[in-house]
């Protein structure tokens, strides 16, 4: 009886995950574009996405944020709270220098995964996750690219941010190769993102291990959503989870580990280029002598600004002529308000926002025509309410269920499932376990 009673008041005071850490380590990969049609379709070249699909479980599709971009969603992924809430809106802030991105952890307003493995005494490790210079993560290669232009040596921009600051020696030592500039190109990137992840893997064995893969998401930016490009991304990343597998393995750690596989957006091939701010403009609204309302882009979403927020006069003269434009202009987006934005968790900033047709992608022109065909290549950014722009999820291994679905899911859905795993004191404040995912 004592210890019953025991159990009741260790369970009131500390809650139930001081009981339910099913797995003593978890391995989060972020695959930047990640589709479910590549899990799914087995035409596609994915053999251990798939082999991980028939082992656990999967969802049929992943709800991104608003805007659906890299940076928001994978805040979301680690805080299980939406960008209102979180703090980071875009891959940039409003306003910003150019090459200014959200690099700082600081931005982050809400409790992360590496806070509450470090307050359990835990290790944590992560390579590329956006919004990590100066987390608390153990072993760290954070996303830095240079100011002015995210093209320039990424390798010495970084090299100062890891930790521990040894962390690069060491894997130099450990494999007998030096790091090379060219290693951190799109071509190559990917490989070294896993060569870190591997070494931490095998040497530290951290209790949340992140990755994030971005070939993906380059290959889609730069020819659209499908085609051969997007096939030979596929097989790279998969092989390099086959390889990630298989360090969890040698690891000795296997039956121990969870292993998540997750993105943060889908993508879309661009056909029209859209251009709001020349209609900002050609209203007197916008111009070189200065302005009263601006709409910041975020590929396929444009979010309103007004110089002074209570402006009521000016945003009703946008939301004016936004209604009066043309019909064949009309279809291209359509207006969210305050209210959804609030619904949806985006930005509290900006009055309104046009969420863009499908294969509409942000055009940065102020003059000309506001409507173009579009380069060649692909976008995201939508408004999450389409299958072409979700991401996906499985989940397999310690703890992990096996043979379910879940239907619909959303990205802040993927933390409570982390935390629930490791048992750690953590509250996903917009975030919702489903309970299925988790082997009773």
């Amino acid at each position: 009886m004592k210890r019953i009673y025991l159990a009741v008041v260790l369970y009131l005071v500390f809650g139930a995950s001081a009981f339910s850490q099913s797995a003593k380590h978890v391995i989060l990969i972020s695959i930047d574009g990640f589709r479910p049609d590549f899990y799914r379709d087995s035409s596609w070249p994915a053999p251990n996405l798939q082999k991980l699909l028939a082992e656990g479980v999967y969802a049929e599709g992943v709800n991104s944020v608003f805007p659906s971009v890299t940076y928001p969603s994978h805040t979301t992924l680690v805080t299980g709270a939406l960008p209102a809430r979180h703090g980071v809106y875009y891959n940039s802030p409003y306003g910003a220098a150019k090459g200014q991105w959200y690099w700082e952890s600081n931005y982050i307003k809400t409790p992360t995964l590496w806070d509450a493995v470090k307050k359990a005494g835990m290790k944590s490790g992560s390579i590329m996750w956006p919004v990590t210079v100066g987390a608390p993560i153990d072993f760290n290669f954070p996303v830095r690219r240079a100011d002015e232009d995210e093209q320039t040596d990424q390798l010495s921009i970084t090299r100062p941010l890891v930790s521990p600051a040894t962390l690069l020696d060491d894997i130099e030592k450990a494999t007998n190769t030096k790091f090379k500039r060219s290693d951190f190109n799109h071509d190559n990137l990917d490989r070294t993102v896993g060569r870190m992840a591997n070494h931490i893997i095998a040497t530290q064995k951290p209790n949340l291990m992140a990755i994030h893969f971005l070939s993906m998401d380059h290959a889609g930016h730069s020819y659209g959503r499908d085609g051969n490009h997007i096939r030979e991304s596929l097989v790279l990343v998969d092989s390099l989870v086959g390889a990630v597998l298989k360090t969890v393995e040698k690891a000795g750690i296997k039956n121990q580990t969870a292993i998540i596989i997750t993105g943060d957006h889908g993508m879309v091939t661009r056909t029209t280029s859209l251009s709001p701010n020349v209609w900002l403009a050609q209203n007197g609204l916008l111009g070189n002598n200065g302005w009263k309302a601006k709409f910041h882009p975020a590929g396929g979403a444009a979010f309103l600004y007004l110089k002074d927020k209570n402006d009521t006069e000016t945003l009703r003269k946008v939301q004016q002529l936004l209604a009066n434009l043309p019909a064949h202009q009309k279809k291209l987006f359509r207006v969210v308000d305050r209210k959804e934005m609030d619904a949806v968790g985006a930005n509290p900033e900006p009055v309104l926002a046009l969420a863009f047709a499908k294969g509409v992608a942000y055009g940065g022109a102020q003059e000309g025509e506001a409507v173009k065909p579009a380069k060649k290549g692909g976008t995201h950014g939508y408004f999450p309410d389409f299958q072409e722009i979700r991401t996906g999820f499985i989940a397999t291994g310690a703890g992990i269920n096996k043979g379910v679905v879940i239907k619909q899911m959303g990205v802040q859905d993927v933390a409570p499932v982390v935390a629930r795993l490791l048992g750690l004191d953590f509250k996903a404040p917009d975030g919702t376990l489903h309970s299925a995912i988790l082997r009773k």
